[in-house]
């Protein structure tokens, strides 16, 4: 179940709550609201399992680049320790191997600046939600103790 599913539960609650006369205050289902908060304890580590998988993502995105170079850099070598023959040769071939390392680790860079951008991206946003989950989790709390605390007929 997402975060954001039982988030809107809870606003749904909420909206469904009658008001109390001539206050702000709301008398809640206080058993679908623990329900609820039960739900997003379960729901909230997997979310950071979600994260956990994003980060090992990425270390395989960078590793696939820095593979993809390794990959690239032989291949130059190999081109390159072929064309020994000539001078003129071995200077066009280490000039192109140059060029080709410099693309690879371009291309490196340029993947492993993204794969990390989209991992902060997603963190960012997991962190909100869970920032928004716990703030209205809090408020809940808050008001229900509130509620408890107050002397009935107020």
């Amino acid at each position: 179940m997402d975060i954001m599913h039982l988030i809107d539960r809870l606003e749904e609650i909420l909206n469904e709550s009658r008001q109390l006369p001539f206050t702000h205050n709301i008398i809640v289902d206080e058993e679908r609201v623990f329900e609820l908060i039960d739900q997003m304890r379960i729901v909230i580590p997997e979310e950071v399992k979600k994260a956990q998988q994003i980060l090992a993502q990425k270390d395989r995105i960078l590793a696939q680049a820095q593979e993809e170079a390794n990959r690239t850099l032989a291949i130059a070598k190999e081109k390159r320790d072929q064309m020994v023959e000539r001078e003129a040769i071995v200077q066009a071939a280490q000039a192109r191997a140059e060029q080709i390392i410099a693309e690879a680790r371009n291309e490196q860079e340029i993947t492993r600046q993204e794969a990390d951008a989209y991992v902060l991206d997603t963190l960012r946003k997991l962190e909100m939600e869970l920032d928004r989950s716990l703030t209205q989790v809090r408020n809940g709390i808050t008001y229900l103790q509130n509620e408890h605390a107050r002397p009935l007929g107020e």
